[in-house]
């Protein structure tokens, strides 16, 4: 039987979950050991797919009351489970470093402001 819908609550749970396993996989890791880690690389990139798809599910109106680029977390999803064959290790190292701790804050808030959680 299928669970009830996940509120906007578990799925920034999900969201921060998989950003927590993502820095575990790439962890001790530079670009290189990382592109040749299939093992780390395809588990990050199962945990983006998992960002990508709760961020397509929780309420607009939630994500409206904070800027950030929500349709590129989607995007990302999509580009990884429908063009997998284009992926540049790259661009998945620099998201990890470079988008992701942003993603993180403001996901953070959400769960403070919105949910009244303490982090």
């Amino acid at each position: 039987m299928k669970p009830d819908k996940l509120t906007d609550q578990e799925r920034i749970g999900h969201m921060l979950e998989a950003i927590s396993f993502i820095r575990q996989f790439s962890a001790n890791h530079d670009l290189e050991s990382f592109s040749n880690d299939s093992r780390s690389y395809y588990a990050c990139l199962f945990q983006y797919a998992i960002i990508g798809e709760a961020v397509a599910n929780i309420s607009r109106e939630v994500l409206a009351k904070y800027p950030y680029p929500w349709f590129k977390v989607k995007s990302f999803r999509n580009f990884i489970l429908h063009e997998y064959h284009a992926i540049d290790s790259r661009v998945v190292w620099d998201t990890t470093h470079v988008i992701l701790p942003e993603l993180e804050k403001i996901l953070q808030e959400i769960q403070k402001y919105e949910f009244r959680s303490s982090i």
